[in-house]
């Protein structure tokens, strides 16, 4: 196939179902060259339909993210922007999760998206151009129970993002954090399901499945923004000549970021404890 140096090429990471999904499809639709990357490759028909290139892609396994990566070079020669989706919210008490599930948080949700930073960083470098824009959380600026290893993660890519940011903007190489609401994805099923298999039961059980219940509820759905919203602002930050180095976005981001900055540590954890019980 010969390599197309002109078009603008994407690749998108959890593009099988919520965020990824919509979001390949949008930056398709704007003219981008997409490849939508996930490990459930069944689930991404409506991706090939719309003229998306589907890729097998485990972030955590090296050796499939670099084949994955060699693929999109070697198809179109470049890849202009990597946003870094794949994750998941192992949700449950610090005591209970085993250590093994909080190292595969933080190998899916931080490792994963790094290395496939250090994988598309050598050719933006030669073209001194691109974007990477990394999908953190309102999480990742505010804390709740049960969550300390997926806040872990979303604070640990803020930071991560931050610092790449500053590393690469010689290179003229944008780095984004958008930081996600409420969004109407699995993402809360799979929270409350490990949540609920964790802490269901024992010491924290009546808390944990209250949350968990929360997760699961109408009134969580009713609340909670569409993906194409959070896919509408990644289109816009990566065909920005200058995009915002953050974008909070969807059901409750913006007003609990900003109120956990006025809020002292005690009157927070009062306010959390509170709509938690």
């Amino acid at each position: 196939m010969p390599v197309d140096t002109h078009q603008h090429v994407a690749l998108v990471t959890g593009a099988s179902s919520g965020i990824g999904l919509a979001t390949a499809l949008r930056l398709q639709q704007a003219g981008l060259v997409v490849y939508g990357a996930a490990r459930r490759v069944d689930r991404m028909q409506q991706l090939t339909d719309a003229g998306v290139h589907v890729v097998a892609m485990d972030v955590t396994d090296d050796a499939s993210a670099t084949a994955g990566v060699e693929r999109v070079l070697a198809e179109h020669g470049r890849i202009d922007v990597l946003v870094n989706n794949a994750g998941y919210g192992s949700y449950g008490a610090v005591e209970d999760v085993p250590i093994d599930e909080a190292r595969r948080q933080f190998e899916v949700n931080v490792f994963g998206a790094a290395r496939l930073a250090q994988l598309v960083l050598p050719g933006m470098r030669a073209r001194r151009s691109g974007t990477i824009v990394n999908i953190s959380s309102m999480g990742g600026r505010i804390t709740t129970p049960f969550g300390a290893w997926y806040h872990g993660t979303k604070f640990a890519l803020e930071a991560v993002s931050d610092c790449l940011r500053l590393e690469t903007a010689p290179f003229g190489i944008d780095v984004v954090v958008v930081e996600p609401g409420g969004i109407r994805t699995e993402w809360s099923g799979i929270a409350a399901e490990h949540l609920r298999a964790t802490s269901g039961r024992g010491a924290y059980a009546e808390r944990a499945n209250a949350v968990a219940t929360s997760f699961d509820s109408e009134t969580m759905a009713r609340r909670s923004s569409p993906p194409e919203l959070i896919a509408a602002t990644i289109a816009r930050a990566v065909t920005a000549r200058r995009p915002r180095t953050r974008y909070a976005v969807g059901f409750g981001a913006k007003p609990l970021i900003a109120l956990r900055r006025l809020l002292p540590d005690r009157a927070w954890d009062a306010l959390i404890l509170r709509a938690t019980a």
